[in-house]
């Protein structure tokens, strides 16, 4: 039985909420599957991710094909660069221990770029947030002021009509 790893849909319309299953190549997309390793959410900036770890490895050892979603889904997660390691543990290239160290220095480094891109995308939320706020501070402030001008301009002709007014009987 060939086996895949591939998305489930769920969630709304428009509003997408994906499972990262293991399912038999021949079944439809949402129909039933082996076991269920964990979820993609693409809403969320970045998109929220969970995987159970050791079953994805598991099969992917096993030699269950991730899609081209999937596979990129789990080698973010350090699944598939895991497997390479394992793989080569298994020739005799290095030790276990050495392939222990090389994931946690990748895990480490992969951590760093995750922090890194998220405080970018703060910086520029927040960043944007005080543009607008200063846009609509000058919008309030040109409107208040075209208001006092325009109160200003009745008044004045008013003013000048109502003297004029009062000389004529008087005439």
């Amino acid at each position: 039985m060939a086996t895949k790893i591939r998305l489930r849909r769920g969630g709304k319309k428009r509003n997408p909420i994906y499972q990262i299953i293991v399912v038999d190549s021949r079944k439809k997309r949402d129909g039933s599957y082996i076991e269920k390793i964990g979820t993609y959410n693409p809403n969320t900036n970045p998109a929220s991710i969970t995987l159970k770890f050791n079953e994805a490895l598991d099969w992917v050892m096993k030699g269950a094909q991730p899609t081209n979603t999937t596979k990129a889904i789990l080698s973010y997660k350090g699944v598939m660069y895991k497997k390479h390691l394992l793989v080569g543990v298994r020739k005799g290239a290095f030790s276990e221990e050495e392939a222990e160290k090389r994931f946690a220095k990748w895990i480490e480094s992969k951590d760093e770029k995750i922090k890194v891109n998220i405080e970018k995308i703060k910086s520029t939320k927040d960043s944007i947030l005080k543009d607008k706020f200063e846009a609509e501070k000058k919008y309030s402030e040109n409107k208040v002021k075209n208001t006092k001008e325009k109160a200003a301009a009745e008044e004045a002709p008013a003013a000048e009509a109502t003297p004029a007014a009062e000389e004529t009987p008087a005439a």
